[in-house]
């Protein structure tokens, strides 16, 4: 499973089955296996907030993302993240754009 199987059925799912695709995602897709479980927390966080949007096919926004990753660079250190993790975080949420 990928973003774009998601992404094609969304609109049809319940908030719960859409949650537990997303859940199911994170933890098969080989792009999230370098991270560890708080990191995979904080993009299920992230995309929690955009659901509504990736439920109607829109996608999360370039300058949402960018809100976003500038928001955890400002408390990478209180989360412990690395630059390398922030970098994993972006990738993956560049994922969900249109």
């Amino acid at each position: 499973m990928d973003v774009q199987d998601l992404l094609e059925n969304a609109g049809s799912l319940t908030d719960y089955e859409f949650e537990q695709r997303l859940n199911k995602l994170v933890r098969e897709n080989y792009r999230y296996k370098n991270l560890d479980e708080k990191n995979r927390e904080l993009i299920m966080d992230v995309v929690k907030k955009y659901r509504t949007y990736l439920r109607k096919g829109i996608g999360i926004s370039a300058s949402s993302i960018q809100n976003e990753t500038y928001r955890l660079h400002k408390k990478r250190e209180k989360l412990g993240l690395t630059e390398e993790d922030l970098k994993d975080i972006k990738e993956i949420l560049n994922e969900f754009r249109k």
